[in-house]
């Protein structure tokens, strides 16, 4: 019998369960940690200076608890703040989550990408830096949602939302004549995990087809990497499930399926 390895996910919510489900089906035998950081959600709501006090003694607690041998920061806003600070207190390996820029920019034919992020992602400087470094000639539209990330939590917890909202937040980020296909937007980056979450919506609401980028795969095959090669069978591993808030998930089923069919302890 091999030890697992212990995998711990965190993000301010139930976005980072897009990037959960990615690294589970790379990883079917690592023992997996989700912490959402609910009593602090939404992070947009809060100053630098706060999450950067918020995060960093919050990780050192859990990873005394959980001793994982990686930790994915599942959380665009926390990663482009936080993930110097945490890297530099502890000797554990994080894999952030940052805007998928540069794959974007890369693919895009009409050279116009759209950011679609938190308020706080898109005024950040690192992405602001990942735009300078690696936009490629391409016109790059950044655009904060305010309403997005609690959109998705809500209707990932079975509450009805409009589509009214979701379009009123995905609208800036469709740039140039609809009836021009060979100049207007055709690439947007999910800058936020929480996004993924309604996919299906944002694609029936756009106004014309784009390429959406969510950097979840790409994340996964890092922590695998990191992780290095299975030993043995693979056998899966446990799952847990923990709020900051200390509330009770009661959302087995709901979940399920992003932990790969486990049950949450």
């Amino acid at each position: 019998m091999t030890n697992s390895p212990t995998i711990l996910m965190f993000d301010s919510g139930l976005g980072g369960l897009t990037v959960l489900r990615e690294v589970v089906a790379a990883r079917a035998d690592a023992h997996f940690v989700y912490v959402a950081d609910d009593a602090f959600f939404p992070y947009g709501h809060h100053s630098e200076d706060e999450i950067i006090a918020r995060v960093v003694p919050l990780m050192g607690e859990l990873i005394g608890t959980h001793d994982p041998d990686i930790v994915v920061i599942a959380c665009n806003t926390a990663s482009t703040l936080v993930l110097s600070h945490l890297r530099a207190a502890y000797s554990v390996p994080f894999v952030g989550t940052v805007p998928a820029i540069k794959p974007a920019c890369a693919q895009s034919r009409t050279r116009r990408v759209s950011v679609l992020g938190t308020k706080g992602t898109v005024k950040r400087e690192y992405t602001k830096a990942l735009i300078r470094d690696f936009a490629q000639g391409c016109e790059v539209t950044l655009v904060g949602s305010h309403e997005l990330a609690s959109l998705a939590e809500a209707a990932l917890g079975g509450h009805a939302i409009s589509d009214g909202d979701v379009l009123a937040e995905l609208a800036p980020c469709f740039v140039g004549d609809a009836e021009d296909a060979g100049a207007r937007t055709d690439t947007i980056v999910l800058a936020c995990t929480h996004y993924p979450l309604l996919l299906d919506r944002l694609k029936r609401l756009a106004p014309w087809p784009v390429d959406w980028i969510d950097p979840a795969p790409a994340i996964a095959r890092r922590v695998s990497d990191l992780l290095g090669p299975r030993t043995g069978d693979i056998v899966q591993s446990g799952a847990e499930m923990i709020f900051t808030s200390n509330r009770a998930h009661g959302l087995s089923a709901t979940l399920t399926p992003f932990f790969g069919g486990r049950a949450l302890a």
